[in-house]
């Protein structure tokens, strides 16, 4: 990530990767704000671009070019990326609880999550396949595309939801799979869709000419549409409906009206009858000004509009702005949207309408029209200028003329003793002294017929979240002991931290050391304490101590021509770390190569070491 000078002394933090906020990072990687820490918390570290998953589904896109990948905006933005889902909040204590991080702290935050759909008809959960989250949707979609492919008799899709989501949904993927029946050599004929909604009429937010052109071109292309019938359960191979009808159905695609994420209702946020964030003008919360909410999570109260993507991606300049202001202790500005906005609603293939107000025209031009105006939003998170952050301590308030690079630019043993206070490290019996007991130095003790394996290991982060950033130093430190035949019994932490607002510090510190305590309490190692410096840039390392008996060690020199060279884990992620430092490399891609360099290492080495290696190291 790109870092600045200038020291951390206020916590900006984006919760969720949606429309809004990736022009916020991009807003701010354009203008960072000196002495702001930027960090987004998202499920999902590709976003998708809502407006081009019909044609994603109907086989006109790839998935790189319908998803903004949050990685390398994130590291132009200078931004933290936290790849987790929020659950949560600690509105006094300003914190995001996340499902596999420790509380992350905030002085200002925004919520731009989305919406999902309503799953509380009795069915829908087990039985349908719901729109929402996107990125959950694209997987289930592949696994009902080959299960349509490799079928051989008549198959019925239902999509429940006549909006104008389900409508292009069920477009998208009638002339996908009659599409690809076809040029496999099998029936388009077998495959037969009904769409089912409890409006009287298809798009029934739409004009009358709107109306009009979509039930032709259903009618024309064999949809089937139940209209002004409510489904009131899901089943197994069929739905039921309100008015006694009874529809079969082998597959079913839910795309019904919006849902809040339920976590939000324990929050003290102020929300909506429907749990939605109500929000003012400026994108504030009502009860919570330090809280912001945009997308579709947010209810504006003075603007209600109903929940499309148009009004998420305009609410993304305006929320920068604001942020910004407030920040600089300036007051919000109110945002008004638009109230007749373009609508363009594809048809499944490489047509489609576009309406506004009571407007309304049809035709391949539109589509042209419509994968211009998607392709150039995308390009604007695709496409990103390399930029330069700057700023030094003394404008920010701390004073850094008599700050010390020897022994004197220690922090302060309140912070680290913080931190320690907050883990729960492994009690080991020959661990004399440790945390339990501080002192000048631990005391660990050797076991008779056992030797003592010393190895150190220290680097600077490349990852930009200091949790798994501490985790991953662990691990890495713990390979040298086990890549010597030994089982690990304690660790020394060795932290360089930059210069920031003492609170941000210790939170950047028990971030570290909480990661990295895990990958200890998987292996059973002892950290006894540690040493802490004020730097540049966030660095980790420990010196690590493991016991082995002195026939039992592994040495690199047992290598003999011929051996069999096992590699436990793929190679190559210094390749990929240096790719994702020039924003070359795609998310996806370094989430698979984080994941595996948090795997711990003992249940590999039991397993050499039951097979008398000739030879071992750490790679």
């Amino acid at each position: 990530m790109r870092h600045s000078d200038a020291p951390v002394t206020r916590d900006l933090v984006l919760v969720g990767g949606g429309h809004s906020h990736v022009a916020v990072l991009r807003s701010f990687g354009m203008k960072p704000v000196a002495g702001v820490r930027l960090t987004l918390v998202a499920r999902d570290v590709h976003t998708p671009y809502s407006g081009m998953l019909p044609g994603l589904i109907a086989g006109h896109y790839t998935v790189d070019e319908t998803h903004v990948d949050l990685r390398p905006l994130c590291r132009f933005a200078g931004a933290r990326l936290l790849h987790d889902e929020a659950v949560g909040l600690d509105l006094p204590a300003r914190t995001v609880q996340c499902r596999d991080h420790p509380p992350v702290p905030y002085d200002l935050l925004s919520i731009d999550i989305g919406s999902r759909p309503d799953l509380s008809v009795p069915g829908a959960a087990e039985h349908a396949v719901p729109v929402k989250p996107i990125d959950r949707f694209l997987e289930r979609w592949e696994g009902l595309h080959q299960r349509v492919l490799a079928s051989s008799g008549p198959v019925r899709i239902g999509i429940v939801g006549t909006g104008a989501g389900g409508v292009e949904l069920a477009l998208a993927v009638q002339h996908r799979l009659r599409r690809e029946l076809a040029a496999s050599g099998g029936d388009p004929d077998r495959m037969h869709f009904v769409l089912v909604g409890h409006a009287p009429e298809v798009l029934p937010s739409f004009n009358a000419r709107v109306r009009s052109i979509f039930a032709h071109i259903l009618a024309e292309r064999g949809v089937e549409t139940i209209t002004g019938a409510q489904v009131t359960e899901v089943q197994a191979g069929r739905l039921l409906l309100d008015n006694d009808r009874t529809v079969p159905v082998d597959e079913t695609l839910w795309v019904t009206a919006a849902a809040a994420a339920p976590w939000l209702q324990d929050t003290g946020l102020e929300l909506d009858a429907k749990g939605f964030i109500l929000v003012t003008p400026t994108l504030q919360s009502l009860s919570h000004p330090e809280v912001h909410a945009c997308g579709d999570i947010a209810a504006v109260t003075a603007h209600p509009r109903p929940k499309a993507g148009v009004f998420a991606v305009r609410q993304g300049p305006p929320l920068a702005e604001n942020l910004r202001r407030e920040l600089a202790g300036r007051n919000a500005r109110p945002f008004k949207p638009q109230k007749a906005f373009l609508s363009l609603v594809s048809t499944g293939d490489r047509h489609a309408v576009a309406a506004r107000g009571r407007w309304a025209t049809e035709g391949a031009w539109v589509w042209r029209w419509k994968d211009w105006i998607d392709r150039r939003w995308m390009r604007r998170y695709q496409d990103l200028p390399e930029m330069d952050g700057g700023g030094g301590p003394e404008a920010h308030g701390i004073d850094a003329a008599m700050r010390c690079a020897g022994c004197g630019g220690k922090l302060g043993g309140d912070l680290l003793h913080q931190a320690l206070r907050r883990l729960k490290p492994v009690v080991r019996p020959d661990v004399l002294i440790g945390l339990d007991a501080p002192d000048d130095a631990a005391v660990a003790e050797v076991p008779a017929g056992k030797v003592a394996v010393h190895s150190v290991d220290f680097f600077r982060d490349f990852l930009g979240d200091p949790y798994r950033f501490g985790r991953i130093a662990a691990v890495h430190a713990l390979a040298d002991i086990y890549a010597m035949g030994a089982e690990p019994q304690s660790a020394l932490a060795i932290v360089t931290l930059p210069v920031a607002a003492e609170s941000k510090m210790a939170d950047d510190l028990y971030q570290l050391l909480a990661g990295a305590n895990e990958a200890f309490r998987e292996s059973r190692t002892a950290l006894v304490g540690g040493h802490t410096m004020e730097g540049t840039e966030l660095a980790l390392g420990f010196s690590v101590n493991g016991l082995a008996a002195r026939d039992a060690l592994l040495r690199k020199a047992g290598v003999r021509p011929g051996d069999r060279l096992i590699l436990t884990k793929a190679i190559g992620t210094g390749t990929l770390f240096a790719a994702d430092m020039r924003g070359r490399a795609k998310g996806r891609w370094i989430e698979r190569a984080v994941a595996s360099m948090e795997l711990g290492h003992a249940a590999a080495a039991g397993v050499l070491r039951a097979f008398a290696p000739s030879a071992c190291t750490d790679v």
